[in-house]
């Protein structure tokens, strides 16, 4: 699916033209944008006019959680409350407590149960307090850190009953399991091309017609009136290739990615018998490991790994460098040991089976070395 989107963005980047301008180089550029917006549509069960080209997720998710609940807010302005999980990505996250610190806004964070998933009778409880006071519900389709799926229907069930639209960061999940926009029932809908084999700085938000949404940024009014700028006509060919290779291979890829997850964590689980999977075991993403190593500190155990070759990470990759414990594993009641020691192995179309033994090969003297140096640092 890279080779294609590389092929299909590398095709445009060499021709000019603004897809706002009236010249050919203009209109030749205009035509890529709607084609490849018509692409995208069809890739995830939207329409083409539901399709917001955005630079990425995060700006997505800004534009669906603030601009959601502005436009509902100057609707009416008993509308001042924000339902979302306490595991989202910082990207909704921080625009919600945004809102409460800036636009008059009550963020209710909801709490999940101990493998991450949002617990619905909360959901409900907060929805049948006050459900004239509800501006917008989001909730992921799957957890970035852990990789547990969130039950998306039921979570629109719960908000469409009392007339409350709903949001989906679909980050993590678009192109490694099954979306359908209409299926689905959401309102909004987030997406970006890195991961699922396109350009980096191209996404988009989808987006139900007469979905109520406030621009968050100003100027040329492109994309409806919601997102104004230049849109990077190469990036978001890129970005519509790619969305339709990977949906098209969706059924063999889940099953190959899904039995290599399968079979890294009970390789894992073998060589360190103490480790913890975090997260549901099966009802999570096809390329998801969260581990947590007891007595181990993450970072020490990453470089360890990152020197061998085994690249992976100790929670969000936004979130890369700021030393603070997981929000996620916090939110589900995971003890600090195992949040110290947490890592997280992301398994994709390029991974083999060599990839695996390599990995399972170096992990227990890295696990054995890195407590080593965790308990040296605590006695010292």
């Amino acid at each position: 699916m890279v080779d294609a989107a590389v092929q299909a963005m590398c095709s445009e980047l060499a021709l000019v033209g603004n897809p706002s301008s009236l010249h050919t180089a203009g209109r030749r550029a205009r035509r890529v944008v709607e084609e490849s917006r018509e692409l995208l549509a069809a890739s995830l069960g939207a329409r083409p006019s539901e399709v917001v080209f955005t630079s990425g997720g995060t700006e997505a998710d800004n534009l669906a959680v603030i601009g959601g609940y502005s436009a509902r807010r100057a609707a009416d302005p008993r509308r001042r409350r924000v339902l979302t999980s306490a595991v989202e990505h910082h990207a909704v996250m921080d625009s919600v407590q945004w809102l409460a610190d800036h636009a008059d806004a009550e963020a209710v964070w909801l709490p999940v149960d101990r493998l991450g998933r949002v617990d619905l009778e909360a959901l409900r409880e907060a929805i049948e307090s006050d459900p004239e006071s509800v501006a917008l519900v989001s909730v992921m389709w799957a957890n970035n850190e852990v990789g547990t799926l969130q039950p998306i229907e039921d979570v629109v069930e719960l908000a469409h009953a009392h007339g409350i639209p709903v949001h989906t960061d679909a980050v993590q999940a678009v192109g490694h399991v099954p979306v359908d926009f209409a299926a689905s029932g959401v309102d909004l809908l987030s997406l970006t091309g890195h991961k699922l084999g396109g350009p980096m700085g191209a996404g988009a938000l989808l987006a139900v017609r007469g979905a109520a949404l406030a621009p968050v940024q100003h100027g040329g009014g492109q994309e409806r009136g919601v997102r104004s700028g230049t849109l990077d006509a190469p990036a978001i060919r890129g970005l519509s290739v790619a969305a339709q290779v990977a949906t098209a291979e969706l059924t063999s890829s889940m099953a190959r990615v899904t039995a290599l997850r399968d079979r890294l964590i009970d390789g894992i689980l073998r060589a360190v018998p103490d480790a913890v999977l975090h997260g549901d075991p099966t009802d999570r993403l096809p390329g998801n490991v969260n581990v947590g190593f007891p007595g181990c500190e993450g970072d020490s155990l990453l470089y360890l790994l990152d020197a061998q070759g085994i690249e992976c990470s100790t929670g969000s990759a936004c979130q890369a460098g700021v030393p603070q414990p997981s929000h996620v594993l916090l939110a589900m009641g995971v003890p600090d040991d195992l949040i110290r020691g947490a890592l997280r192995l992301t398994l994709g179309h390029s991974t083999t089976e060599a990839d695996l033994d390599a990995a399972l090969a170096v992990l227990p003297a890295a696990v054995e070395r890195a407590r080593g140096a965790g308990l040296a640092s605590r006695v010292g």
